[in-house]
């Protein structure tokens, strides 16, 4: 049974949010002002916040920009995760991934039925690590964020989420790069 351990101090995080549409505007960004306000609201740190169109190359290189800045430990984008041809986040974002995340997209359209039933099934969520950083690519609604940030990320994003969370495995989330950089000799 998971609970939150008071006795835990909470571990504030680096939070960047990537919006990826073609046609959104800060002004108009609804999705990315419910990731920051949840992120801001539990304690972390929006460590930054851009949009990008819906293209492969330019989403990599913002979330590759975020995922080498040391003071980035999540990186949550929203949009892009639909079956249109302009739907690209988890094409562009998963070859960047050095270890999936598949109970991810498990857990989030397992909660997301309880509020929208059979539509979770259009989006296609996914996370992932990338360097020493999770990276968790979510649907562009509104709803799909709360879903995913009030059923999922806010427990494993903290500290004191007991039985395990991810950011007791922050320190450690390199260690299969190091592993790679021993076996090739380096």
């Amino acid at each position: 049974m998971s609970r939150f351990d008071e006795g835990r101090t909470f571990v504030p995080l680096g939070i960047a949010v990537v919006t990826v549409s073609d046609t959104r505007s800060a002004a108009e960004d609804k999705s990315g002002d419910v990731l920051a306000d949840r992120i801001a609201e539990a304690g972390h740190h929006v460590a930054g916040r851009v949009i990008v169109r819906d293209e492969r190359e330019a989403l990599r290189a913002a979330v590759g920009a975020f995922v080498a800045d040391p003071s980035v430990d999540v990186v949550l984008t929203t949009g892009g995760t639909g079956f249109t041809g302009r739907d690209v986040s988890p094409d562009a974002l998963e070859p960047m991934f050095e270890r999936r995340m598949d109970g991810f997209s498990n857990l989030f359209h397992a909660y997301s039925n309880g509020t929208i039933g059979t539509s979770t099934l259009q989006s296609r969520a996914t996370a992932g690590v990338a360097g020493k950083t999770f990276v968790f690519v979510l649907p562009g609604s509104t709803g799909a964020c709360r879903d995913a940030w009030d059923g999922v990320l806010r427990a494993q994003l903290d500290y004191r989420h007991r039985p395990c969370n991810f950011v007791e495995i922050l320190p450690r989330l390199d260690e299969h790069l190091k592993r790679g950089k021993l076996r090739a000799g380096a």
